[in-house]
């Protein structure tokens, strides 16, 4: 088969092995180069590895200082005769490859992070190869649905403002066309819907099913993502129902604080900055912020990934220091190089002049789509996308 990038609107429905397994060599070769990781964990389990954070957390841990061994959650679609296997797939099954290359094991549990089944099978997957304990989880499941463990029912997030209707542009990347919505204010029960898939339910479920299992390790930290973002993002984000979902989670941290104190340990909650993964490009206004801030920190030379953020975050933030630095809520700030004031005056005066004639070449839209088509292991100059893959190999 001859893979080639299939967009549907901001959906990527193809991936590429060999360009997955270049985007991993790419961000091995950064943490390798990088500050090491200095006093860091050495059994995580990792809720949402595939991708974005996830992914780049495993990366980092395992070959950027900590030589951690890992096993990570996430729900990918396998490859059949005549489609693609979801780029996680690929990216679970190359990083598996390094991994062992280097020494480190990295186990793949693939299905519904949010299923009691899972919890089970990773819980045995922890006595089997962790000798029973991890020191450090890290939450970063990335879905829009959730389906009730205790019932048939199925929660759906909503991504809408919650005082006032909202105009945003999407950038959609299947004809590069600059694309106005209209938000309607969401319902009571639409935010609660959201908080329910994107809040600090779920990850509590988690962190105390490993508790009852005797699964945590003195020392042990748990730490999720999260995003807060500048003033021009808050109408969607922080003052919609998004936000109320990321504030359940920073107030799970506090609550999961308590409860790994009684290890040792400790809860944070981390802020991260904007960044294109399969999860932001659906939030309507979100794009346009983000190729005019890549425009910016690029000038400045400030721009990080996701490789850099989580290097950053485990060598300067979790690890390495007699106490995890915070601000006033408890959060891990990893944001602040987007948050620096004259960035955002720059970013806010560039997003002025942006429109639909002149986003391609105002704003950073080429980062932003290479960026995109990396995620899905397209675009990379020293792949031969012309040549046959035997998808037969990875059926099997």
């Amino acid at each position: 088969m001859i893979i080639e990038p299939v967009i549907h609107g901001v959906v990527a429905r193809s991936a590429h092995p060999l360009g997955c397994q270049q985007a991993i060599l790419n961000q091995i070769n950064y943490v390798k180069s990088a500050q090491p990781i200095k006093h860091g964990p050495k059994r995580v389990l990792i809720l949402g590895g595939s991708s974005g954070f996830g992914l780049a957390s495993r990366i980092a841990l395992t070959l950027g200082g900590a030589e951690a061994d890992t096993i990570s959650v996430s729900y990918e679609k396998a490859p059949c005769a005549d489609r693609t296997a979801s780029a996680g797939f690929y990216n679970d099954y190359y990083f598996q490859q390094f991994a062992n290359q280097h020494g480190r094991q990295a186990i793949n549990i693939h299905g519904d992070a949010f299923s009691d089944q899972i919890k089970t099978e990773v819980i045995e997957a922890i006595e089997t190869y962790f000798e029973g304990e991890v020191d450090l989880i890290i939450y970063s499941v990335a879905s829009g649905i959730r389906p009730d463990p205790e019932s048939d029912k199925i929660w759906r997030s909503s991504i809408k403002p919650m005082t006032e209707p909202v105009s945003g542009a999407t950038l959609v990347l299947e004809n590069d066309h600059w694309q106005q919505a209209h938000l309607a204010v969401a319902s009571e029960q639409e935010a609660l819907e959201t908080i329910k898939v994107m809040g600090g339910e779920d990850w509590e479920r988690w962190i105390d099913a490993l508790i009852n299992a005797e699964s945590i390790a003195t020392g042990c930290k748990t730490v999720a993502f999260s995003y807060i973002g500048p003033e021009i993002t808050h109408p969607i984000y922080l003052d919609g129902t998004l936000g109320r979902a990321k504030v359940d989670l920073h107030q799970t941290s506090h609550s999961l604080n308590l409860k790994l104190a009684n290890f040792d340990g400790g809860a944070y909650a981390s802020v991260c900055k904007a960044l294109v993964t399969k999860a932001s490009v659906f939030i309507p206004g979100l794009s346009p912020y983000l190729i005019a801030l890549y425009k910016v920190m690029k000038q400045q030379g400030t721009h990080e990934g996701c490789i850099e953020q989580m290097q950053r975050l485990f060598t300067t933030k979790l690890y390495g220091q007699d106490k995890v630095p915070v601000d006033g809520e408890r959060l891990i700030r990893i944001d602040d190089l987007e948050l620096e004031t004259s960035t955002q005056l720059k970013v806010a005066q560039l997003m002025e002049s942006l429109n639909a004639d002149n986003f391609r070449h105002v704003g950073d839209y080429n980062g932003f789509k290479q960026e995109f088509l990396n995620l899905n292991g397209f675009g990379f100059e020293n792949i031969d996308y012309s040549q046959e893959i035997d998808t037969d190999m990875f059926i099997k």
